[in-house]
């Protein structure tokens, strides 16, 4: 008789401990790169760490009630989302609900608050002139001030600097003009310095609104109303104020004069600024970068778009004309200044640099603001609610309460229905449970995945299926033992067909979890993606651990032998009389003999 045909399957039964070993190795591996990266546990989501849910209303300009429409929602959402990932806010969810919602999620432990005042801030940003600026009552003169400097090599390389507190030059000689009686201040907590000029040396607010509000001197009564209005407003304008400072100018449009409250090194300034000359949109990118070529430290880069690029060459070549303050342009967020740098002259080529004494949050803060700062549509903060740690842990503690109490039920059904079999499916489950662990640990600071509640639902849903694949193929196996072979045939020949099944079974189940993580929006794609991932993993363990164990334990007479608690004992699975081959005699012919022959 021929021997069997000795494959890939048949080396692979050989040397099972090959998979064993490797398998061991990946955990091992795994583990460690997890200790060594700081990072033992998952992050949590909002939902069981805690932290802070913003309902956002959109609110349309009169006039403009279409404005709120699918197309500028997703808009909003998109330009939310990179403004709080650019503070390191991985985990928050930016989600639309309804059609003039939006719910921002911020966990607790990363810079949540740093991220509700930026989301919070949903007016469009410009770039407005000054015009006229002075610090509140009992103010005092600040710091060093930053500038905005042209990037480009082919503009001048003098566009803008700062100047320093009471020096009667700039640090970069770029013909930036002095005035004697000039005092100077620093834009501190949105990292904008600028020169201010003292209440005395300033132009006259009458004069400067006039100037904005005006066209000529020849201007209708109405348009003089306006601008006696404009300098009452800016003349009582206290920005010491809280209850003024996010609030002053924040309705104006954008093709009006205005008023507006600026922090400068802890110290809060009124402006009277123009109409804005660039709008937030023409900004493609800024960025934070350290200048080590030079003493200016932490800068802000600015990309203009075409048509921003034109815009903004005009605007700083109008007001490098001028002397302090109207040679300043106030970047306007929110109703509110952030940076009001100055110029001396026209900056060309798209490029544009913002230096001064800023730090390294100061830098990326302005940069996210110029970044991702203008939004198709104006927003209310509806509502904010705050989810407690505590809570969060009770939630927690309820969602492991559930897994344990599943994974203690299967593993009651494996021991009663396949006995010595749970030796193998047990430890296939702590596999995949530690495996499942140590990658949503990495993942945490990896990818920024946070475990949610229903990421933890994912998880123990995937017991099920995990448990599943081990009956699959424990039930293949129990069929061939009941045609009548010994329990190692049964196991290579049971093999092909339950992998078949196995991984049919785990496609269909990763597909579902694709579908609704590409589908869905928010804490449902934690459910998707935990899905998934432990569908992946429960292939790996099946094919690298349990299937090679199975078959390193079938040689072991307890199992071999067929023991009633097995889980594969021939005589309870009711099995045929074992199957026998059987050699026709040398010279015998096929067929039946005639007995007239005999």
């Amino acid at each position: 008789m021929a021997a069997p045909k000795r494959g890939r399957s048949a080396s692979a039964q050989s040397k099972p401990g090959r998979s064993l070993a490797l398998i061991l190795i990946a955990i091992v591996a795994l583990t460690g790169g997890m200790f060594a990266s700081g990072h033992t546990t998952p992050r949590l989501g909002i939902d069981l760490a805690g932290g802070t849910s913003i309902t956002l209303r959109a609110v349309p300009e009169k006039g403009q009630e279409s404005a709120v429409n699918k197309t500028n929602m997703d808009t909003a959402v998109d330009i939310m989302n990179r403004r709080v990932n650019g503070l390191g806010v991985s985990e928050a969810e930016v989600q639309t609900q309804g059609t003039r919602n939006i719910i921002v999620n911020i966990p607790k432990g990363t810079n949540s608050e740093e991220a509700r005042q930026q989301v919070g801030t949903t007016a469009k940003l410009y770039f407005r002139p000054v015009l006229a600026t002075e610090a509140s009552a009992g103010a005092a003169t600040a710091s060093p001030s930053p500038s905005a400097s042209s990037s480009a090599s082919s503009s001048s390389s003098s566009s803008a600097s700062p100047k320093a507190t009471g020096s009667s030059s700039s640090p970069k000689a770029t013909g930036s003009s002095t005035t004697p009686s000039a005092t100077t201040t620093s834009q501190g907590r949105a990292a904008s310095d600028a020169l201010k000029a003292d209440s005395t040396s300033s132009a006259s607010p009458s004069a400067t609104a006039s100037a904005s509000a005006t066209p000529s001197a020849t201007s209708s009564s109405a348009a003089s109303a306006a601008a006696a209005q404009l300098e009452a407003q800016y003349t009582a304008l206290d920005c010491s104020k809280k209850s003024v400072q996010n609030t002053a100018g924040k309705d104006s449009k954008a093709t009006d004069a205005t008023v507006a409250c600026g922090k400068v090194s802890g110290v809060w300034y009124k402006y009277l600024l123009g109409p804005a000359a660039v709008d937030g949109t023409d900004v493609k990118k800024a960025s934070a970068v350290f200048n080590t070529t030079t003493a200016a430290g932490w800068q802000v880069t600015m990309d203009f778009t075409g048509g921003g690029s034109k815009k903004f060459a005009t605007i700083t070549g109008e007001l490098a004309k001028n002397t302090s303050p109207q040679n300043e342009f106030g970047i306007v967020l929110d109703g509110q200044v952030v940076s009001s740098p100055y110029v001396s002259s026209s900056i060309t080529g798209g490029n544009a640099e913002i230096s001064g004494s800023f730090t390294q949050t100061e830098a990326q803060s302005l940069a996210n603001m110029l970044s991702y700062g203008a939004l198709p549509l104006t927003f209310k903060e509806d509502s904010v609610t705050t989810v407690t740690a505590a809570l969060g842990g009770e939630q927690l503690h309820a969602g492991l309460i559930a897994g344990a109490i599943g994974l203690a039920l299967v593993v009651l059904y494996l021991l009663i229905f396949y006995r010595g079999l749970s030796v193998i499916a047990i430890p296939s489950l702590l596999v995949s449970a530690i495996l499942t662990y140590v990658i949503m640990a990495l993942l945490g600071p990896g990818i920024g995945f946070a475990l949610n509640l229903p990421a933890v639902c994912g998880a123990i849903v995937a017991i099920g299926i995990t448990a599943d694949s081990f009956i699959v193929f424990f039930e293949r196996i129990r069929d061939e033992i009941r045609e009548g072979r010994s329990l190692r045939p049964s196991v290579e020949r049971a093999w092909p067909r339950a992998r078949r099944t196995i991984l049919v079974s785990d496609f269909v189940s990763f597909l579902a979890a694709a579908v609704l993580f590409i589908v869905t929006v928010g804490k449902v794609q934690g459910f998707a993606f935990t899905l998934g991932l432990t569908t992946v993993l429960d292939v790996v363990v099946v094919f690298l651990f349990t299937k090679p164990l199975m078959t390193i334990l079938a040689r072991r007479k307890f199992f071999a032998d067929g023991h009633k608690w097995s889980g594969i004992d021939p005589k309870a699975l009711g099995a045929k009389p074992p199957l026998r081959r059987t050699r026709r005699p040398a010279g015998s012919a096929a067929g039946p003999v005639d007995p007239k022959e005999a």
